[in-house]
């Protein structure tokens, strides 16, 4: 490690722009001439850069969160001018020498320690003051009345379904998908986002004028009904399972609770972030960062979100190795985790360890075993080639041997990843990262060998 902490590599830095113009942008400044001022002390980065203005912009990086500010005006996070200071101090040579913070830098590193200090303080269990109900009585109430809202709604959607059934999914073709919308937004009355979001699955289903929309109609209305009576018998269902259930039909257990709740159980491991995905509705953007323990060889998936100019509060490029805490969310096959103290700074991991095609859908099967609501299962595929499919439809991933192939999710075929993920290859045997369903495999991250994102 040299005086300024582990360098991360570019891809790494890029990872984390929120946009293609962002990373063009980061790309530019990534230069010493535009920087002043600039240095690191192995947890932080910071530097001056010329803008438009008389007053240049002040960008400071906490490298262990990440976490960023600067002076500019940029809504977005991290913006430009924080990503064109990760560059310029992860390319080579020493442009970002080592020293102590300037005085405009300082307090707000002094407060990202202090903020961690406090945390890493707080007892499991403690610090739950703020978080415990002031009406303990009133809260199991809210609950309950909550209970009996989601089961009429589940009533209500099965009767809606008993009725698309009798009189044919013929009916649905070419309907109006206003008839589904309203179903949505009584179950979103009902207090089920879940299942409103299948009830417009079901309405994009009909919709879609796909060949095969009877056949996926009819397996959606199926998971669905299954989901209804799931949630309407949870009482005699196994625990774990039960669980599941509640989490489909949208009731959600709290971080904090989870973490330091009187039943918290953390896993503490060295956490490999195997990719970083960001999807945005226009009303709020979701983070996904998938995660697998050196020593567990569990997977996780921790979701953060973000929206009205509200930054996401969780950033960490692929590649990186984090010694920390993890809490899993109850289910029959937990992959949600809450992210809980981290023993030490973020440093760039190894290559992970991959498995086979067969040995990946054997993992799919399984979690699906568990849950089958699952749309997919996260696996890291090794010594595997992407190269097209002998029957022409679309390309696939094959093993070494050959003998087996995974093919790729016709919705990936489309975008520039498919390319990139080629042209990495060249034809070689590559380790890749992504997630197994039953439209085929997304591949999300490739090694080259440091970890590139598609």
């Amino acid at each position: 490690m040299n005086p300024q902490g582990e360098r991360w590599t570019t891809d790494q830095v890029l990872a984390l722009a929120p946009d293609d113009a962002s990373r063009k942008a980061g790309g530019k400044l990534a230069a010493p001439g535009p920087w002043s001022e600039t240095g690191a002390d192995g947890g932080a980065v910071w530097g001056l850069c010329k803008g438009s203005g008389k007053k240049p912009y002040q960008t400071v990086i906490d490298v262990t969160g990440p976490a960023f500010t600067c002076s500019c005006p940029s809504r977005k996070f991290p913006c430009k001018h924080a990503l064109g200071l990760l560059l310029l101090w992860a390319g080579e040579g020493e442009t970002v020498p080592a020293g102590a913070p300037p005085e405009w830098a300082g307090p707000w590193l002094a407060g990202r320690r202090e903020k961690a200090e406090r945390a890493a303080a707080t007892p499991a269990g403690g610090g739950g003051a703020a978080r415990t109900p002031s009406d303990p009585e009133a809260a199991r109430r809210r609950a309950e009345r909550r209970l009996e809202r989601i089961a009429s709604g589940a009533t209500e959607l099965e009767q809606r379904l008993e009725d698309l059934l009798r009189t044919g999914l013929t009916a649905a073709e070419g309907g109006s998908y206003r008839q589904w919308d309203e179903t949505a937004a009584r179950m979103v009355d009902a207090q089920a986002p879940g299942l409103a979001s299948r009830v417009r699955e079901l309405g994009s289903v009909a919709a879609s004028g796909a060949a095969d929309w009877p056949a996926r109609l009819l397996a959606e209305c199926a998971l669905l009904h299954l989901l209804d009576q799931g949630f309407l018998g949870r009482e005699r269902l196994p625990a774990p399972l039960a669980a599941t259930v509640r989490a489909r039909i949208g009731l959600t257990t709290d971080a904090a609770e989870l973490l330091t709740g009187p039943e918290a159980a953390t896993v503490r491991d060295r956490w490999l972030v195997l990719a970083q995905q960001d999807s945005d509705d226009g009303r709020l953007t979701t983070r996904r960062i998938f995660l697998r323990g050196e020593r567990t060889g569990r997977m996780a998936l921790h979701l953060s979100f973000g929206g009205g100019g509200r930054p996401l509060d969780l950033a960490l490029p692929p590649g990186l190795v984090l010694d920390a805490d993890l809490a899993y969310y109850p289910g029959a096959r937990p992959l949600r985790a809450a992210l809980g103290e981290r023993h030490a700074p973020a440093a760039p991991g190894p290559v992970p360890p991959g498995c086979g095609v067969d040995a990946a859908l054997a993992a799919y099967g399984d979690a699906l075993r568990d849950d089958p609501w699952l749309e997919s299962w996260p696996v890291v595929l090794a010594d595997v080639t992407p190269v097209p499919a002998r029957d022409g439809s679309g390309w696939q991933l094959a093993d070494a041997d050959g003998e087996s192939a995974l093919p790729l999710d016709p919705r990936f075929l489309g975008r520039a990843g498919l390319w990139q993920l080629a042209a990495i290859s060249g034809g070689a045997p590559v380790t890749v990262f992504g997630e197994c369903g039953h439209r085929g495999f997304v591949p999300l991250t490739v090694w080259d060998p440091t970890p590139v994102s598609l």
